[in-house]
């Protein structure tokens, strides 16, 4: 046997798989390492993708609010940090 699909062949033909099972178990991870490993790949490049649009968002959302304060100087001169933390 030279794979690791034959040694599982063999080892369900003859039934040998629940007196080895330690090496069934083994062999089911490492078959199945490969979609995991993808599968986590994939999440965090879609976590990064969303983290990325929302901290975009973030500071769009922050530079329109500094610049309406910037803009709008008179109004906000009557507001102190207590007040507006309030």
């Amino acid at each position: 046997m030279f794979t690791i699909s034959e040694l599982c062949r063999r080892l369900a033909e003859k039934n040998k798989s629940q007196h080895y099972h330690l090496i069934d178990r083994l062999i089911r991870l490492v078959m199945t390492l490969p979609v995991f490993t993808t599968t986590i790949d994939r999440t965090f490049s879609a976590m990064k993708h969303v983290k990325t649009v929302l901290l975009n968002k973030i500071k769009e959302e922050f530079l329109a609010d500094f610049m309406m304060i910037y803009i709008e100087r008179d109004l906000v001169e009557d507001f102190d940090s207590d007040s507006i933390i309030d």
